[in-house]
């Protein structure tokens, strides 16, 4: 309730302060104002309920406020990155204004009535271009690419040259999308015919009971190695993490608690460890040591972590490859200079001593279901002895 509470006064506030630079700033008037104004408190209300959906409001009716909520979020920060550049050029323009005063020996400039005619313009343009990109990052949002990667892992054993590894990460079905978005996953996957699937986290946001049917398509995976997942931050948001980790296990996925697995292929073998996300709270907090004690050193290791924080960590502990989501490669643009304040690494390959990282862009969306400059991906990482 308190969490409902501080969305309404936050979003009355936002439309407020959009109804000040959208409506009264430009002058509109009339039917035209009514309009805008009730527009904005719409959405305003969508958006407020959309934070309910897979917790308290069940999606399988309550999914459209989902979406049309958390697209309005997207909306309004492509409208306030415009509304600043709209005062940054007004204020470029009062400060030419005051030097031509202080230059024209006190005399009066004419007030100049094309000012608010460009405003208007302006406005409408910021409008257009604002739904135009989120309606792009929709539809892109919608359509995850298959991104092929080499892995060069010096110590990999000739049994496990050339296997295929699906990394599916940051699905967060429930509130916006659903078990076709799932089922549209799953088949991109198991048309790739990996070797190995790992699903790295932040599969839903909401409930098992509300939401945990949209996962039902996990089910069908398939891989001779086995299909494996680990917890993600959001899965200690809305329910206890066990229990969705519970739930995946009666889809097939076995998840991985701060602990490894063996794996076996052509006579050789590697490990493939997990641990519980880097946020994770007592007693669920994750523990690099216990996930890969009793390995052999000279065993090649695979970690399963949701986050690349953890990088540093697994650094330590002599892990050949890490694979990680959580940063959606800042999902929308300008957005991920301000993630990579947060994490070693965003997006791709990178290499932290001996330990290689990739980090997925994710397969769906936190949130606004759209992205803009950072399309959705599902990973095949092929993994090679090759330097």
């Amino acid at each position: 309730m308190l969490r409902l509470l501080v969305m309404a006064i936050f979003f009355a506030l936002l439309t407020y302060w959009l109804h000040r630079r959208l409506v009264r700033a430009p002058g509109l008037t009339g039917r035209a104002a009514w309009a805008a104004d009730a527009t904005l408190v719409t959405l305003a209300l969508l958006a407020v309920a959309a934070s309910s959906v897979g917790t308290t409001l069940d999606p399988s009716w309550a999914r459209p406020i989902g979406f049309l909520g958390w697209t309005w979020l997207a909306v309004v920060l492509y409208l306030g990155l415009g509304i600043l550049l709209i005062g940054l050029f007004a204020l470029g323009a009062r400060l030419v204004r005051w030097i031509r005063r202080r230059s024209a020996t006190g005399s009066d400039e004419p007030a100049d009535p094309s000012k608010r005619r460009v405003l208007r313009v302006a406005t409408a343009t910021l409008v257009v271009a604002a739904v135009g990109a989120v309606a792009y990052g929709t539809v892109e949002a919608a359509r995850p690419r298959v991104v092929d990667v080499r892995v060069p892992l010096r110590r990999l054993p000739a049994g496990f040259e050339g296997t295929r590894v699906a990394l599916v990460t940051d699905l967060h079905v429930g509130p916006a999308r659903g078990v076709d978005f799932v089922r549209r996953v799953v088949d991109l996957v198991n048309a790739q015919q990996p070797d190995l699937v790992v699903l790295g986290g932040d599969l839903v946001d909401g409930t098992v009971a509300l939401a945990g049917r949209d996962l039902e398509p996990l089910r069908d995976l398939r891989a001779p190695l086995g299909v494996f997942g680990v917890s993600g931050n959001h899965e200690y948001y809305a329910d206890d993490a066990m229990s969705w980790l519970d739930h995946w296990e009666t889809l097939g996925v076995r998840t991985l608690r701060n602990e490894h697995v063996v794996l076996t292929r052509g006579g050789d073998t590697i490990a493939l460890a997990g641990v519980h996300d880097y946020t994770a709270p007592e007693p669920h907090t994750p523990d690099m040591a216990a996930a890969v004690a009793g390995i052999d050193p000279e065993t090649v290791v695979l970690l399963a972590a949701h986050q690349p924080k953890h990088v540093l960590e697994a650094r330590d502990h002599g892990v050949d490859l890490q694979l990680s989501g959580h940063t959606h490669g800042g999902q929308m643009w300008p957005l991920r200079p301000f993630v990579s304040l947060a994490n070693p690494t965003v997006t791709g390959l990178d290499r932290f001593g001996d330990t290689l990282v990739y980090t997925s862009q994710g397969t769906g969306a936190w949130g606004p279901p759209v992205r803009v400059g950072t399309p959705p991906e599902i990973t095949l990482l092929q993994l090679t002895s090759d330097a």
